[in-house]
């Protein structure tokens, strides 16, 4: 396997393109201990001898270093970090299988040594009562369980929004933020919808590690704006910008926007609320590990009517909102809105004039993304009502 090939298969598996729970499932090892005098966490892929894949944070810090090496019987042999391809030489693991886990040492670029000693932890589940999030992240990634866990939410500055109090949280290593809601709804839908916000703040964090992770140095980028957008009676809709540079090719930046459903706490997805097919409206969400939720239709059902419906659908209503956006002839524009293509998986969220939707474009045409003109009025919306048939704002 090439180095790229090898980080491509790095940066896919911490970054989620490999379900975490599949990867669970056929075991990566968690172990703790200490390099030295200080507290480490490590994780080990040792399925292919020939290729040994990991990482590891010092608790004091929980930035990941990455790992790469070979297991030869019981000698484990790890280089430290990724490589720059400049010949500069990078810190060793010298392991040796025990029957309770790894000892050795690691040896610095200059030759010193700091004795290591790792042990397969017993992790305790997460308490009665705690948040879903916990729970899950427990079962699909004891590492990442590990880590967040000694990373505690500190609060920031309190916000009125639309008549509700919003509290900000803000965790102090990535510098990411999202808030909560006080006020405006019954304690029970506050609760819901707090669980997942916060959540989703925690999500964001372990994105953020693996992006660091993916760099392998101090170029990373991850940058986040979170911004509420509406919170009506039926729904809470917010934004969430990142720009990043993991140590691609180039710095990319997204918007993965959260809508809730306020009686149930649940994500909504898009068909949820709007429906321009025939039959009956369904349910698509795709969850954090890039596959649909419980109650999702398959992506291909999902695929198919966005295609088929939907994309050509939402362009001629540009046609009459903005029309100056979509000239005609178009083939020789750089920003083509006019092309169905771009709006078959638009990101969008709700604000207090409608759904505002940004098409997506190749990677060399990014700079067209962004619209602000792009806002489906809620008029419109509620000729065509979704799954929920949620009442929506005038």
């Amino acid at each position: 396997m090439s180095n790229g090939m090898f980080w491509c298969r790095l940066v896919a598996l911490f970054l989620g393109v490999v379900s975490p729970a599949l990867f669970a499932a056929e075991g990566p090892q968690v172990y703790s201990g200490m390099l030295g005098k200080m507290v480490i966490v490590v994780e080990l892929d040792l399925r292919d001898p020939e290729q040994v894949i990991g990482r590891y944070f010092y608790r004091k810090h929980h930035h990941d270093l990455a790992l790469e090496g070979r297991l030869q019987g019981q000698q484990l042999s790890l280089v430290e970090g990724r490589d720059r391809y400049d010949g500069a030489p990078r810190p060793e693991l010298r392991l040796q299988r025990s029957s309770q886990g790894w000892h050795g040492e690691w040896v610095g670029p200059q030759g010193k040594k700091l004795a290591v000693k790792l042990t397969q932890p017993t992790i305790e589940e997460p308490p009665a009562g705690a948040e879903p999030f916990w729970y899950r992240l427990y079962e699909e990634s004891p590492y990442e369980f590990l880590r967040l866990k000694k990373l505690p939410l500190e609060p920031g500055k309190r916000q009125d929004f639309m008549g509700h109090e919003l509290q900000w949280w803000t965790e102090a290593v990535s510098g990411l933020a999202m808030f909560e809601v006080l006020s405006g709804y019954p304690q029970a839908q506050l609760d819901s919808i707090n669980q997942q916000l916060r959540a989703r703040l925690r999500e964001e964090v372990i994105d953020y590690h693996a992006c660091k992770l993916g760099a392998g140095d101090s170029r990373a980028e991850f940058l986040q704006t979170v911004r509420p957008r509406l919170l009506s009676a039926h729904v809470v809709s917010l934004s969430i910008f990142t720009s990043y540079d993991c140590g691609g090719a180039h710095p990319d930046f997204s918007d993965a926007p959260l809508t809730l459903d306020v009686h149930t706490g649940k994500p909504l997805g898009l068909e949820d609320l709007l429906w321009v097919g025939e039959g009956p409206a369904f349910h698509y969400l795709e969850t954090r590990e890039h596959k649909p939720d419980e109650e999702s239709v398959n992506f291909d059902v999902f695929s198919q009517y966005r295609n088929r419906y939907f994309a050509a659908w939402l362009v001629e209503q540009w046609r009459q909102i903005a029309p100056d956006e979509l000239p005609e002839p178009a083939d020789d524009l750089e920003c083509n809105y006019s092309d169905p293509e771009i709006w078959d998986f638009p990101s969008w969220y709700l604000n207090e004039e409608g759904i505002v939707f940004d098409p997506i474009f190749p990677r060399v045409a990014r700079a067209c993304e962004g619209t602000e003109w792009s806002v489906l009025p809620y008029a419109v919306v509620k000729k065509h009502p979704g799954r929920l048939r949620l009442a929506l704002p005038d």
